[in-house]
């Protein structure tokens, strides 16, 4: 009983609302710290390529993008699950406020992609495995937030969405195993429990941007999540009480000065 306690501690609104609160400027701020030095290896530490020229560069932020348009997927599925199963609304809330920014990603990760695949692929475009199940992935974003939008937002679009959030992580093994069970362009893990075949500060750029993504996507959502909540919740006692509170802390500043 103690772990389970211990599980759903946040499952109610208002404690959710506040853990949001907190963090949010946090992980903002974490990001930023973890980005510009990534971005500064990324662009001026790291040398050119000595096949691909400077155009490699793009692929610091491609892959990335394609790791985190992944994962906030899983994220997202395993909130969807949670919620269906042990009814918390903060679940569904969490899975709503992750849809957004796994949807950017998605996107960037296509538009880099493009933007790579041109000079050393000679095509903005192929119907290869990875890419196919890519943009398949990016499609589901837009439906489950499509979803989201035709309900307003309101409590009867938890669970539609969270049944298309969970139908569609059946595409997730499909992204990732691609390139074993297709013959497609693109090439195997670069980075696996054996190592990474690829020079020291590479590795450090890629994870120091994957890393700010993380931190990036914690603050979207937990942000994303409190103005989901205030919505809802929005006759809710605690929080008015609390918007009161917030809104009195001005005059009475403004009243000592």
């Amino acid at each position: 009983m103690a772990r389970e306690s211990a599980l759903f501690q946040f499952a109610a609104p208002k404690r959710l609302h506040a853990l949001a609160g907190r963090w949010a400027p946090r992980c903002g701020w974490l990001a930023l710290a973890l980005a510009l030095p990534g971005l500064w290896l990324a662009l001026v530490a790291t040398p050119s390529d000595a096949v691909q020229g400077e155009g490699y560069r793009i692929l610091y932020v491609h892959v990335p993008a394609a790791w985190m348009s992944m994962w906030i997927y899983g994220v997202m599925a395993f909130w969807a699950f949670v919620g269906l199963v042990w009814r918390t609304r903060a679940s569904f809330l969490m899975a709503h406020a992750l849809a957004p920014t796994g949807a950017v990603f998605a996107l960037l990760s296509l538009v880099t992609g493009s933007l790579w695949g041109k000079p050393m692929w000679g095509a903005w475009w192929v119907w290869d495995a990875r890419l196919t199940t890519s943009l398949l992935l990016l499609f589901i974003y837009l439906g489950y937030l499509a979803l989201l939008h035709a309900h307003e937002g309101r409590a009867s679009a938890d669970r539609p969405c969270a049944v298309l959030a969970l139908l569609g992580a059946l595409n997730l093994p499909l992204i990732y195993f691609s390139v074993r069970w297709w013959n497609t362009l693109h090439q195997g893990a670069s980075i696996t429990t054996k190592g990474a075949s690829m020079p020291g500060a590479t590795l450090a750029c890629l994870l120091l941007l994957t890393f700010a993504a993380w931190a990036w996507t914690f603050a979207m959502s937990f942000w994303r999540v409190r103005l989901l909540i205030e919505t809802r919740e929005a006759h809710a006692r605690w929080l008015q009480g609390l918007q009161s509170a917030t809104d009195a802390a001005p005059a009475m500043e403004t009243a000592h000065a």
